[in-house]
């Protein structure tokens, strides 16, 4: 039975715990940091806490630790992104970066589908700005 289909584990737990999402993240981010669309949308010098904020999102939605919401609340992910100008581009470009990251974790191919299909289904529903 492969680690998807073992229902006695969480999706947290099967994709390798708090060090798969340090690590899916820092590449994630690796990118955004050099990126001209996206850069800019981050304030500060430091990515540090936005990696830090999406990583323990991902950690408490896919079955891990609740600190998310014991920090900072209900995520509100579309509330929470509002005043950053997300466009069709800015999402795909936001997908692309996170496609390279997921794609150098090397997941089993049913782990990685099921990434996959949560960021294919999170990424355009951010999208608050025509174009």
């Amino acid at each position: 039975m492969s680690d998807a289909a073992d229902l006695s584990i969480t999706p947290f737990e099967a994709f390798g715990g708090h060090a798969f999402f340090e690590r899916l993240v820092a590449a994630f981010y690796g990118r955004v940091e050099t990126d001209p669309l996206l850069r800019p949308m981050y304030p500060g010098s430091d990515l540090a806490p936005a990696e830090e904020r999406l990583r323990l999102f991902l950690e408490q939605y896919w079955g891990g630790p609740t600190t998310y919401s014991e920090r900072r609340g209900h995520p509100r992910l579309r509330l929470r992104h509002a005043h950053f100008p997300v466009d069709r581009e800015a999402s795909a470009r936001w997908l692309g970066h996170m496609r390279a990251a997921l794609d150098e974790q090397a997941l089993p191919a049913e782990l990685d589908a099921l990434l996959w299909e949560y960021f294919e289904a999170a990424a355009p529903a951010m999208i608050n700005t025509p174009g």
